[in-house]
């Protein structure tokens, strides 16, 4: 199968880091180069990293200040940092992986068969397992979709948009994946391959209520159709903390509206982006299922 490299931003990961270290060092297929970026990490994690790299040849361990506070714009930048320093080398697919997930040994052979069969698959990855209350559950997804944790690009798509973008309020993984379908790249999950994610999505480094109206924050400055966001939160009633989660959502959505926020996406992203999402609406109406928003 044709090579591939990972790039890992990595902020204060002690806790997790090490199973996903276990997880990519026991692939049947490795890496040609996973790239461990710690970014303004003051905790263990460099010293776990480094103590798997002197071990294995392929696993690169580079530093960097990083923002003051963890953000979604400082990943961004860190996983640039990454690419910058395997560009040379000839590779066919490039992955982010967040970390603190883990998976089986078969995971990446998988994907990459996935991506042999279909020349036009841009985006592919497994399916999350959110870790919540001690127990691992799946979390929903549109089927042209793949959770941010563990994205796998082929690398001419990657290239095309132009990687992650650094956004301020987050959604680089979901505006990477609607751009590659704007440039004609297939972009899906396959379920039989499962990720666990070790950490509960959307909170870190910020309590749940600000996470939830910072989302809505989000959701303005990338888009989204007001009727898609709706739906969404509708769904998303029953999730921590139940029916205010969904509540703070909306109010930072309409916040930033009302406020004049900035869109950080071009005017023929926004209008790709509404007419997809108003696609899965009029889809859900007609067939009165609700699968295709993602949770």
């Amino acid at each position: 199968m044709k090579p591939y490299v990972l790039i890992t931003p990595a902020r204060n990961e002690e806790t997790h880091i090490e199973k996903t270290i276990r997880s990519v060092i026991s692939q049947t297929i490795l890496p040609k180069r996973w790239t461990i970026v710690s970014d303004g990490s003051v905790d263990r994690t460099d010293a776990i990293v480094a103590s798997y790299a002197d071990k294995h040849e392929f696993i690169l361990l580079l530093r960097r200040s990083g923002d003051q506070e963890r953000s979604f714009g400082s990943k961004a930048r860190a996983f640039a940092l990454g690419y910058d320093h395997m560009k040379q080398l000839d590779f066919d697919f490039v992955g982010n992986l967040d970390a603190d997930v883990s998976f089986d040994p078969t995971y990446y052979e998988g994907i990459l068969s996935k991506f042999e069969a279909d020349e036009r698959l841009g985006i592919a990855g497994g399916i999350r397992y959110d870790l919540r209350n001690g127990r691992f559950r799946k979390v929903r997804c549109a089927p042209n979709s793949v959770g941010g944790p563990f994205q796998l690009f082929r690398r001419e798509c990657y290239e095309e948009i132009g990687g992650y973008r650094p956004l301020p309020f987050g959604g680089i993984d979901g505006v990477a994946e609607t751009m590659a379908r704007m440039h004609g790249w297939e972009v899906r999950h396959f379920p039989k391959l499962q990720v666990h994610h070790h950490r509960y999505t959307g909170s870190e480094g910020q309590g749940v209520f600000i996470a939830r109206f910072r989302s809505g924050i989000k959701a303005y400055v990338i888009g989204y159709h007001p009727l898609f966001l709706a739906a969404r939160c509708a769904l998303r009633m029953r999730d921590h903390p139940p029916v205010i989660g969904s509540v703070l959502r909306l109010a930072g959505y309409f916040w930033a509206s009302l406020a004049r926020y900035e869109r950080v996406v071009s005017d023929d992203f926004v209008q790709y982006l509404r007419e997809e999402q108003l696609t899965r609406l009029r889809s859900i109406a007609s067939r009165g299922s609700a699968s295709d928003i993602p949770r």
